[in-house]
């Protein structure tokens, strides 16, 4: 039997195969985020058959102020309930399980989208690879209380919306990223960016706020940006000892990409890019970890998963140029 076909488990909800749609941004929401027909029928088309195991929607902004782009995805506001729960029903009707990742953008949320002035760990440019050269206000306390409250609620908006589970994004560049990397935390309080336990203390204050709104059984999981590929950044040693943290606090699932290397890596370009990553972490966790970068042919996900670098793989980019691409893939290895 292939692998990718296989059932998995993650937490206390069972998967049909390991095969995974990671999030990507449409901007098909509404300017204010809201769910539309567009955005349905998208899901619709990708979820039929029931092919793919878990599909992770796009990131949605937990509050106006970290909105990343137009057209993003809204968990903001209580009336964002309504629309959710027919966004997650759409997929959950044709067989396929499915989590809301949710999201701050902090600097990368620019004012001229949210209106607000930009927020970030410290006061620090981001790397010359990100999109912009803005100078962000540090974040008090009172600012990082909001966020943990703002993930907390957003989690429990998607569970009564009826997700499956809720993913946090902690990559490619975000204000968790911002948190995580040296590069851009150049903090002094417990917080700090000069060790691994002040860079994801935020990230551990949000699970545990988010686990104390939603219940131990729920579904949580968290996109990690392992390594930033640069000098200086966070690197995959950092990362072993933060997945183990994050397993201890309550992650059910690593999905593990980049950080300010975004959704690439800068030297490799073979199918499952970031099995660099994935195989290391998968040695120090118990939990599932998922593998993306680059997969785009149902014989290279099956051969990394019988290679040990992950116990799911995420297809993005294939499925999003053609929706029936799962199924075909399954057929040819099955045959």
């Amino acid at each position: 039997m292939s692998l990718l076909t296989m059932p998995i488990k993650v937490g206390g909800v069972e998967l049909a195969n390991r095969l995974v749609m990671p999030p990507m941004a449409t901007a098909k929401s509404k300017e204010t985020g809201e769910v539309t027909e567009a955005l349905c029928d998208y899901y619709s088309e990708k979820s039929a058959g029931g092919h793919i195991g878990l599909i992770i929607t796009e990131h949605s902004f937990i509050r106006p102020e970290g909105k990343a782009s137009k057209g993003q995805l809204s968990i903001a506001k209580d009336e964002d309930i309504a629309g959710l729960r027919k966004l997650a029903a759409t997929i959950q009707q044709n067989q396929t399980k499915v989590f809301a990742q949710i999201n701050h953008a902090g600097v990368l949320a620019k004012k001229e989208i949210t209106g607000y002035d930009s927020l970030s760990a410290s006061p620090v440019v981001l790397p010359k690879s990100v999109r912009n050269k803005i100078v962000p206000n540090e974040m008090t306390q009172t600012d990082i209380d909001k966020v943990i409250a703002d993930f907390a609620v957003a989690a429990l908006r998607a569970k009564k919306a009826g997700f499956d589970g809720v993913e946090l994004h902690a990559a490619h560049g975000y204000l968790l990223t911002q948190f995580y990397s040296p590069l851009t935390n150049k903090r002094q309080d417990r917080y700090n960016g000069h060790s691994i336990e002040g860079r994801i203390r935020l990230h551990l204050e949000i699970i545990q706020a988010i686990r104390v709104a939603v219940g131990e059984d729920y579904p949580l999981a968290l996109r990690l940006g392992a390594s930033d590929y640069q000098d200086g950044g966070t690197t995959i040693k950092d990362s072993m000892i933060a997945a183990k943290e994050f397993e201890k606090a309550g992650i059910c699932l690593l999905d593990i990409s980049g950080g300010f290397s975004f959704y690439t890596h800068p030297t490799n370009k073979e199918q499952g890019y970031f099995s660099d990553l994935t195989e290391v972490i998968k040695q120090q966790v118990t939990i599932p970890v998922l593998l993306t970068g680059g997969i785009v042919d149902g014989i290279a996900a099956e051969k990394l998963l019988r290679e040990e670098k992950a116990e799911m793989i995420g297809v993005g980019r294939r499925i999003l140029k053609d929706s029936d691409w799962a199924r075909q893939a399954i057929l040819r290895l099955e045959k």
